[in-house]
């Protein structure tokens, strides 16, 4: 499975599940095991890639605009819901996070920034397949800090300025 395979299947499933990031999850594994394990491994090591890649200060400080707060494992799940969007909110999250604020078209608290499913997907289907636990990547790990500069998420005023358009349409 190449990139393209991959946010297409992003894609697809998010359609299907108007949104709805645990549904999509449940669409992501159906799809996934009408495929072969390989392909699967394949998908997982996009995600994981991407997941590593969303691990970024500033994106944890737009993720905690939009929700108010993120603990660690709540910014664990956010990067897996901003996988889930597609590759042009995910790309364009990673490249400037306050842009986040036009590339969402609504934000409900309730079921997005949360996609916990989306990560276990993969590794769900892999199960269900070949009935063993999918084996190691072989990819590198996530760093163990979040890349770029720490932000203190509790100084309003602070991600007010660094966010200012997430912060005027979900906070102001």
């Amino acid at each position: 499975m190449d990139e393209t395979e991959f946010w297409e299947l992003v894609d697809d499933t998010r359609e299907g599940a108007e949104g709805d990031p645990e549904e999509q999850a449940d669409l992501l594994v159906e799809r996934l095991t009408q495929k072969d394990p390989d392909s699967v491994l394949d998908f997982a090591r996009h995600f994981e890639s991407r997941y590593n890649r969303a691990y970024r200060w500033d994106l944890w400080g737009a993720a905690w605009v939009l929700l108010d707060g993120a603990s660690d494992d709540a910014f664990d799940f956010f990067r897996c819901w901003l996988i889930g969007q597609g590759r042009h909110v995910f790309e364009g999250a990673v490249h400037d996070p306050d842009s986040l604020a036009e590339l969402l078209d609504d934000f409900d608290e309730e079921i997005d920034g949360d996609g916990e499913e989306l990560g276990y997907a993969a590794d769900e289907a892999y199960e269900q397949l070949t009935g063993t636990v999918a084996p190691d990547l072989g990819i590198p790990p996530a760093p163990p800090e979040p890349e770029g500069t720490p932000l203190d998420f509790e100084n309003e005023d602070l991600l007010a300025e660094r966010y200012p358009r997430l912060w005027e349409r979900f906070r102001g």
